[in-house]
C-alpha cells in the first residue's frame, strides 16, 4: 500500500495528474471544446503509459551473467 502511494506521489505521475484535471475543468466550463480536451489528454495519457513501461537496456555482461 505504501509503495503505491509513492508511485503515485511520483512527478510524472503529478504531472498527468495535474494537466488532465485542468483540462477536463477548462472542457466542462466551456473554455475550450470536448473535441480539444480529448485530444490533448490523449496524447498526455499516452505519452505517461508509454514512458511508464520503458525498460532500459540490460547488458548481461554488467551482470555477470
Amino acid at each position: 500500500m505504501l509503495e503505491s502511494i509513492r508511485n503515485l506521489l511520483k512527478v510524472k505521475t503529478l504531472v498527468t495528474l495535474v494537466v488532465i484535471t485542468v483540462f477536463a475543468v477548462l472542457s466542462f466550463r466551456g473554455d475550450i471544446t470536448a473535441d480539444n480536451a480529448m485530444i490533448i489528454i490523449s496524447m498526455v495519457v499516452s505519452f505517461y503509459f508509454g514512458t511508464q513501461h520503458e525498460k532500459p537496456p540490460t547488458d548481461k555482461t554488467q551482470t555477470g551473467q
